[in-house]
């Protein structure tokens, strides 16, 4: 009996060893594994989308921490608001590490983290709101930024002022070397000095050390050659090259019967800007839905008089391109560019080589039934030239004469011509007979 007791009450014991282990468990011990979101490069719509899916994915599969491997130079103000909303609403704790930059866009993703944790090379900051042309941001833009800079630190416990140092050099910090008119940019030691860093790391792996993630269950989000050619098609560089390629291959096409190599590679380079927004996550298929009803106009244009519809199918298109860009000032600077090309081929086309556009002969009647052609629209009289006849009526200028027995309705020069006077014709137009009065002989 007493051996069955201590054999219960050791069962007992291993029991509930487990089930505090299960629930508290010691220090040191790892937990679930983690979802590692490379962030690299610029930061764009693209990777928006990107984390996006890999933060829902981490969300389903029941992953206990988020770590973003940070190298980036900074990117798009909006994309940065995307990425930052989506880390701030998800539950699962988010770590940003600083493998060696997060500037810009960047040091505002990071500091939307939880925890940071850099290493000695580690730069973040110098997140000054910048145009595309390299020129300042207007100054409501500015105040927003600040705004959100000033607010993401205080969310995270951080003091906003060194935030805020990042994106306005009014700020003097000179302890951080970041005086007047000078952007913070925070090295690794710095970050850890200030309190924007949690922790030091010389790798991935120390920092999944550090949060107590198991490495095994550790996964890594890689982006899909979608995510790789949208971001490509999506360059700022690439988009006039496809607009232009787009058009001008249309306009070509126009010049050669039939459909051939032009017209393909037109509607391919359309189909690869829309494919690009589209897998960027820039433009619905309400962009698509608009360019293809803008098509169709186009195409009933032909057909029906007037010119409205022509206009609001040249207009449906033109807005699908304005709604399937995060920058619609660079997409119609882009699409004048396409259009400059277009002229300055077409000219070229018609005025150098002579072509005429071979597709609008299948809806322009080119035909004619001309004399050279050996068609005739009515009896001519050009026999009659030359020879005399006589006034039946007078002629006032018109009347009838008689020429070799047959009667002719003629008209005369202008002059009254009395019945009875001799005439001789001098010119017919079709069937109009013109004679002049024969003067007598004395």
């Amino acid at each position: 009996m007493k051996a069955g007791r201590i054999v219960i009450v050791c069962v007992f014991f291993f029991l509930v060893s487990l089930t505090a282990g299960a629930i508290f468990p010691a220090k040191g011990a790892e937990t679930k594994g983690g979802m590692v979101i490379p962030v690299k490069d610029e930061v764009d719509s693209v990777m928006a989308g990107f984390i996006e899916r890999s933060v829902t994915k981490a969300e389903n599969d029941g992953l206990a921490h988020i770590i973003l491997d940070m190298n980036t130079p900074g990117g798009s103000l909006q994309a940065a608001l995307d990425i930052s909303e989506q880390l701030r609403e998800t539950k699962i704790p988010v770590t940003a590490f600083v493998n060696t930059r997060a500037l810009s866009a960047g040091a505002y993703i990071a500091l939307s983290a939880d925890s940071i944790y850099v290493k000695d090379q580690s730069k973040m900051g110098a997140a000054a709101v910048i145009r595309g042309n390299g020129s300042d941001a207007d100054k409501k833009t500015q105040s927003f930024w600040l705004a959100e800079l000033k607010e993401t630190a205080e969310s995270s416990g951080r003091d906003p002022k060194y935030a805020l140092a990042m994106a306005d050099d009014s700020v003097d910090l000179p302890e951080v070397n970041a005086g007047k008119g000078k952007l913070l940019t925070l090295t690794g030691e710095q970050a850890l000095e200030v309190g924007y860093a949690e922790g030091k790391a010389s790798a991935l792996k120390d920092v999944l050390s550090n949060l107590n993630v198991s490495d095994s269950g550790t996964q890594t989000a890689e982006m899909g050659f979608a995510d790789h050619a949208a971001r490509f098609l999506t360059n700022p560089a690439v988009i006039p090259i496809l607009l232009t390629i787009a058009l001008l291959g249309l306009l070509l096409e126009l010049y050669t019967p039939g459909f051939g190599i032009f017209g393909f590679i037109g509607l391919s380079a359309l189909f690869l800007f829309f494919f690009g927004h589209l897998a960027a996550g820039l433009a619905g298929m309400d962009a698509v839905l608009f360019f293809i009803g803008g098509i169709i106009l186009l195409i009933l244009e032909l057909f029906l008089p007037g010119g409205i519809v022509g206009l609001a199918g040249a207009g449906a298109i033109g807005y699908s391109f304005y709604i399937s860009s995060s920058n619609p000032a660079w997409t119609i600077y882009s699409i004048g560019i396409a259009l400059a090309v277009c002229v300055i081929a077409s000219i070229l086309i018609t005025r150098v080589f002579g072509k005429k556009m071979k597709f609008f002969k299948k809806f322009i009647l080119s035909d004619s039934t001309d004399t050279k052609s050996g068609y005739i629209s009515n009896r001519t009289r050009s026999e009659l030239i030359g020879k005399t006849g006589v006034c039946l009526t007078s002629l006032r200028p018109s009347g009838t004469i008689l020429i070799d027995d047959e009667r002719v309705d003629a008209v005369s020069e202008g002059t009254y011509t009395e019945k009875g006077k001799t005439v001789k014709v001098v010119k017919t137009e079709g069937m109009r007979v013109v004679v002049r009065e024969v003067e007598s002989a004395q």
